[in-house]
């Protein structure tokens, strides 16, 4: 819910900026593989950025950034 309210600000105060969700690499690989929340992510068009919080690294941008 969260999400989905920042993104709707953003639409309107910075509409050219694409808003990322950030998760840390092992909740993607735990929680976020499950085909519900697939379905959740792809029906509500949410973008994601995996990352790994231990390195400070991105790991995947999901779409990526090319497909934008």
């Amino acid at each position: 819910m969260e999400f989905t309210i920042n993104r709707l600000a953003l639409e309107e105060l910075e509409p050219d900026r694409i808003l990322y969700l950030a998760i840390p690499n092992d909740i993607y690989q735990n929680f976020f593989q499950d085909s519900f929340i697939q379905k959740v992510i792809n029906n509500y068009s949410i973008k994601l950025l995996i990352i790994n919080p231990q390195q400070g690294e991105i790991i995947l941008w999901k779409p990526s950034l090319i497909n934008n």
